[in-house]
């Protein structure tokens, strides 16, 4: 079986690319929500041990928020969304257009409002991966987690099967027009692995 690790540069940018017709569709939708021009971009895609991606985002003992969203269809897996807490706030905030308290923890609303920017983001990623594979890929509806990174990313990893050591991680920056403000957050592809193999593939005839 091939090894994700095995990828080269030429064909992470074949990834990059992909997931930058992606963020452009979610910066689109995004802004009609907020009522403002935002732009999301993508600095680069990596192929990253699943144990380092808390340290690539926050402090572990800082909480994050991640957005679970299940891949099905010709392409099966798992997707994971995540946000520093205090960017997943903001980004709450500008979704409801309204202040909120940044010292307290979200509320039902302003989970949904986290869950429905991420929902956005992820469908869009995949819906772009299933035009660059000519494959059906259907989103799951998303579920948010708050916790410490390495508990949310422990969860994620009891989910998938076999052990996903390697992940695909899109770094995502999210630019408000309006005031120059820029958030982060992650985006990890979680394949299952004949949809793996199946990318891989793809990537390699790019």
């Amino acid at each position: 079986m091939e090894d994700i690790r095995q990828l080269s540069d030429l064909q992470l940018d074949a990834l990059r690319e992909v997931a930058n017709i992606g963020a452009g569709h979610a910066a689109t939708a995004l802004s009609q929500m907020i009522g403002g021009r935002i732009m999301i971009t993508v600095p680069r895609v990596t192929v990253t041990p699943l144990e380092d991606i808390p340290r690539q985002l926050a402090e572990p003992e800082e909480p994050i928020a991640a957005v679970l969203m299940h891949m099905l269809g010709d392409l099966t897996g798992r997707t994971l969304l995540i946000f520093p807490n205090q960017t997943a706030k903001r980004l709450a905030e500008l979704m409801l257009r309204r202040p909120i308290n940044m010292e307290a923890d979200l509320n039902e609303l302003e989970q949904s409002a986290v869950k429905e920017c991420g929902n956005i983001l992820s469908a869009a990623y995949m819906n772009a991966l299933s035009e660059f594979m000519g494959m059906m890929l259907l989103p799951s509806p998303p579920s948010l987690a708050i916790d410490m990174s390495s508990a949310v990313l422990t969860t994620a990893y009891l989910q998938f099967n076999p052990d996903p050591s390697f992940v695909v991680c899109v770094e995502s920056e999210f630019l408000m027009d309006e005031s120059g403000e820029r958030l982060r957050g992650l985006f990890l592809l979680l394949p299952d692995p004949q949809s793996l193999q199946a990318i891989l593939r793809a990537v390699r005839v790019a």
